[in-house]
């Protein structure tokens, strides 16, 4: 069963407060005005407050391609009058829940909701925020075989609309492995030693017997650690320029090398043996390859990227965090 298809279909048109129960629109069923305690109580201590609203507000997202993913959504606009009780934060998840059901996900789209907070709290407000935060399924090819899997990618697309204009930025994590260079190298040696007991009684060795032994189980006497690891990087983007999270997804998997697989077939598992070994790294080299990729992407104004290596060895992980640095940016 298509599971998308037994989901309740899109609003096809925007509500009104004609189309909201009595007691959202605030009249009671009797139709008298119900109270308002926001605008009529008396605010105690008086001040403003950078941001007011909502978080993990369970809404689903429409992609581009239609389908409908499960997500969490957070909800802000500034409370700038000292003297306001508070927000109208149903005017939020109103506004919200109508944009997800009709608007494009996009920079324009995005855009337009925040305009909606805002006209929603004139006078109150001069900042709005959202935040969507979800797991991204991806088909991804094997390696060698003609199969392909699901994958799952926890993303966040942040918005944000003030004074000073409007600024997109999103995130995502990739899970990847990682072979510890020192371990390779002490691999190798024991690998050495393991060759000269062997044949300590012969002057030469032809290279049939070489790859004979090499075949052995028991001439690969040591193997490195490798372990699963992840990257989480966020980017903000240029005014004008647009990346998606597949188009994110592919550049960081890309610089790794290494990103775990769904399906495998054992020519799979094999080409995975081989990208770890040609791609040693300990947590700074995955850093410095993501910085290097991100930083001269033209549609990335500013990156944060941590590279967390689960240790096998320890029982703690091996962390690099790098930002590009700019006045203002992203903070390790």
């Amino acid at each position: 069963m298509d599971i998308l298809n037994t989901m309740n279909p899109p609003i096809s048109h925007t509500p009104t407060n004609d189309d909201l129960p009595a007691a959202i629109n605030g009249r009671g069923k009797s139709g008298q005005a119900m109270p308002d305690i926001a605008a009529s109580s008396p605010v105690g201590t008086t001040g403003a407050l950078d941001l007011v609203g909502m978080s993990d507000i369970e809404l689903p997202l429409r992609w581009s391609n239609g389908t409908l993913i499960p997500a969490r959504a957070s909800a802000f606009v500034s409370l700038d009058d000292p003297q306001a009780k508070g927000i109208h934060m149903s005017r939020l998840y109103l506004r919200l829940q109508e944009f997800l059901d009709l608007g494009p996900l996009d920079a324009d789209g995005l855009q337009e909701l925040l305009r909606g907070f805002l006209r929603t709290h004139a006078g109150l407000s001069q900042r709005a925020r959202v935040v969507l935060a979800f797991d991204l399924p991806l088909q991804r090819p094997a390696l060698v075989s003609d199969n392909w899997g699901w994958r799952s990618y926890p993303a966040t697309i942040e918005a944000d609309l003030g004074p000073e204009g409007f600024a997109l930025a999103m995130s995502v994590r990739i899970t990847y492995s990682s072979t510890c260079p020192c371990s390779a190298a002490l691999a190798r040696q024991l690998i050495q030693e393991r060759f000269d007991q062997h044949f300590a009684h012969r002057e030469a060795v032809s290279a049939e017997e070489m790859r004979a032994w090499l075949g052995r189980e028991d001439a690969i006497c040591a193997t490195p650690h490798s372990q699963r690891s992840h990257a989480d990087v966020q980017v903000s983007l240029h005014n004008g320029h647009s990346l998606d999270h597949e188009a994110l997804i592919d550049l960081v998997e890309g610089a790794l090398k290494t990103p775990v697989q769904a399906a495998v077939k054992r020519e799979d598992e094999q080409e995975f043996a081989r990208l770890n070994g040609q791609n040693l790294m300990f947590c700074e080299d995955a850093g410095r390859r993501l910085t290097a990729v991100l930083g001269t992407h033209p549609a990335i104004a500013d990156y944060r990227v941590c590279a967390s290596h689960r240790e096998s060895l320890h029982p703690h992980d091996a962390v690099s965090i790098a930002v590009k640095g700019i006045p203002g940016g992203y903070r390790p």
